[in-house]
């Protein structure tokens, strides 16, 4: 039976390593229920986890960290902190090889290359892309997911990618949509990226035009923005290839309906009403 956890909203920690970090609990379900507090967890990287950070995430009792950046990401920042009696999941959502050059450019091109790459509307269509393959091209990762979640000893879990955003968010969308949270509150939740202490920070190369000049941060901006258009297109992608959100859970995702019965155990807070 999964100990009970008590239903308060914690405080925020400030966490100097790791950005983008909260508790995805208290959310509202369609049917009057709540995602439980201490269960579900979302952030930026751990690869910069401070000794008081890996700390603070050690006195969550977690079982289990998805890391669901790919070998690009880690030969830039790091692998994340070990944390002690925690299984880490490796689960990249993108290929190691996508966007090489693309991303050598954002962090080392000048002017003129950013424009060209990101210009004109062009950063914005890339990201609303990149959320619509996500939801087609990782359906057996996210699949993998939800099976790993619905056993009990893989909870309390925190998923995480480089930012926190578009791959995590992403995958904690599909968990929350199978947990039944109202769509309005997925979003809210996804929108909290934006806030300025969670945002990821981007490394421009020495000879590049720092990060906070403003035409390299108006072109960076669409790239780093968490923005409901682009959530929208994964929503928009489920109904366009699969009907409906139970159908892409049942059939794009293989999710019985005894196991998702198990997620919404483990993970919402009290008696389905009658």
């Amino acid at each position: 039976m999964t100990e009970q956890t008590p239903q308060t909203a914690p405080s925020e920690p400030e966490l100097s390593g790791v950005r983008n970090f909260r508790d995805v609990g208290g959310l509202p379900t369609t049917d009057g229920r709540r995602v439980r507090y201490g269960r579900l967890f979302r952030s930026g990287h751990l690869a910069h986890a401070t000794a008081e950070d890996a700390g603070f995430l050690s006195s969550l009792g977690l079982h289990t960290v998805f890391d669901f950046r790919n070998a690009s990401d880690m030969r830039l920042e790091g692998p994340d902190v070990e944390l002690p009696g925690v299984r880490n999941v490796n689960m990249p959502l993108s290929d190691p090889a996508q966007g090489a050059e693309f991303w050598t450019t954002v962090r080392d091109g000048g002017i003129a290359a950013l424009r060209e790459i990101l210009g004109e509307g062009r950063a914005a269509a890339r990201m609303v892309e990149a959320y619509r393959r996500i939801v087609l091209d990782r359906t057996a990762e996210h699949a993998r997911m939800l099976e790993l979640l619905a056993e009990d000893e893989s909870v309390p879990a925190l998923l995480h990618c480089a930012a926190g955003k578009d791959r995590a968010g992403t995958s904690i969308a599909v968990i929350l949509l199978a947990l039944g949270v109202e769509r309005d509150a997925i979003v809210e939740d996804y929108l909290k990226s934006n806030e300025a202490h969670r945002r990821y920070r981007i490394r421009r190369g020495d000879d590049a035009e720092p990060a906070s000049t403003p035409e390299v941060m108006e072109l960076l901006g669409p790239l780093f923005d968490a923005r409901k258009e682009y959530l929208e297109t994964a929503f928009d992608t489920i109904e366009e290839h699969w009907g409906s959100v139970d159908r892409y859970l049942e059939q794009g995702l293989g999710l019985t309906p005894a196991r998702r019965e198990r997620l919404r155990a483990l993970f919402l807070d009290g008696a389905q009403p009658a």
